[in-house]
């Protein structure tokens, strides 16, 4: 029988699912409603400063590093899987496009936190 690599995107996609289905609504109302009208917040939460400083820390690179690789891989294997859907059959030109450009995306949010330094 044949090895399938497929178990692999899954988890990565199960994983991405679970994260915005927790955090994704909270992280909306937070930089999308209560940051910019004040509401329940100070309003330089999201200074510069503050977010420089939690890029800077090792725990934050880490949240941030998993949202962002963990949110693509997940939108990567919807939009793969949804391309069969709408009549697009998927080969591997499409798995390469769909799950390289997930790939790039991650490396380069690893590329960009590990250049703001610690």
């Amino acid at each position: 029988m044949k090895r399938s690599n497929a178990p692999i995107f899954w988890s990565m996609f199960g994983a991405g699912g679970m994260l915005s289905a927790l955090f994704g609504p909270a992280l909306v109302f937070i930089t999308g409603i209560a940051v910019p009208l004040a509401i329940l917040v100070p309003p330089d939460l999201m200074s510069y400063a503050h977010a420089h400083a939690f890029a800077q820390h090792w725990l934050g690179k880490a949240c941030l590093f998993a949202f962002v690789s963990l949110f693509l891989w997940h939108g990567v294997h919807r939009i793969f899987h949804s391309l069969h859907d709408i009549g697009i059959h998927t080969g591997a030109v499409a798995k390469l496009c769909c799950y390289g450009g997930a790939l790039l995306g991650t490396l380069i949010a690893g590329w960009a936190l590990l250049s703001i330094g610690f």
